[in-house]
């Protein structure tokens, strides 16, 4: 044990390194990485240690493998680095999937009253012709669709690329099913439609407190949920049938 120990502290030596050489501007966004071996000399680290940091930060985000042509940094943005926050939100389940909708219940709240502020007519239209697609929708997968336009839509008008990774990640589509499902079994579809008209009209009237609180009043009805199924002996797994 000893040995994996020093292993993986040398390898976590290697990903520290290059992310400081990312960070100094001395690996840029698109730029090839030196070789393995020219990599590992300069850093004074094994080879394979080095090899060990290249492939986690791959899988981070942070650099990509081009067949045939090496290894990159990638343009890192938001939504490639936070990548696997999203694969987090979409396998979780119980106390930390509602942990995960409590982050949501923070930070979705700031998003629409970023937007309310920002919004344009264009995305104004569009936010009320999914809100008109999500009553008219037949099936949970159609509605989830519309669903998530509607937030996303939202989360643009933010304009804050970062919130709107993480609030991405954290609208798991396998998540919002699941939500939807039990709505339709509880028969609350009327209730979450008028959640969405609520925050809809303070977006239209440039509103951020009250699209502060519609949004945060929405998002409070999925933590209730989230918690009651949670506090379930059989809760389901992700993308398992309720």
């Amino acid at each position: 044990m000893p040995d994996e120990t020093a292993k993986r502290t040398v390898t976590q030596r290697a990903i520290e390194e290059i992310k400081a050489k990312i960070a100094a501007g001395e690996l840029e966004p698109g730029q090839r990485l030196p070789t393995e071996r020219d990599l590992a000399a300069d850093l004074g680290l094994s080879r394979s240690s080095m090899r060990e940091a290249i492939r986690a930060l791959t899988v981070m985000g942070v650099l990509e493998a081009r067949h045939g042509a090496g290894i990159y940094v990638t343009r890192l943005e938001p939504g490639d680095l936070l990548e696997t926050f999203g694969v987090v939100a979409e396998i979780s389940r119980g106390e930390t999937l509602l942990h995960l909708v409590q982050v949501r219940k923070i930070l979705e709240p700031a998003a629409a009253a970023a937007a309310a502020a920002r919004i344009d007519e264009d995305g104004l239209l569009r936010l009320r012709a999914e809100m008109t697609a999500m009553e008219r929708g037949t099936t949970a997968e159609e509605i989830v669709g519309h669903d998530l336009e509607f937030h996303r839509i939202i989360t643009e008008a933010a304009a804050n690329p970062v919130l709107g990774a993480i609030l991405d990640g954290l609208n798991s589509r396998t998540f919002r099913a699941r939500v939807w499902r039990g709505y339709r079994e509880e028969g609350v579809f009327p209730r979450t439609f008028s959640e969405h008209d609520r925050i809809y009209r303070a977006l239209v009237e440039r509103d951020p407190d009250g699209a502060r609180v519609a949004a945060a009043v929405h998002i409070g009805a999925v933590e209730d949920w989230a918690r009651r199924q949670a506090a379930e002996p059989d809760f389901p797994r992700p993308g398992g049938e309720e």
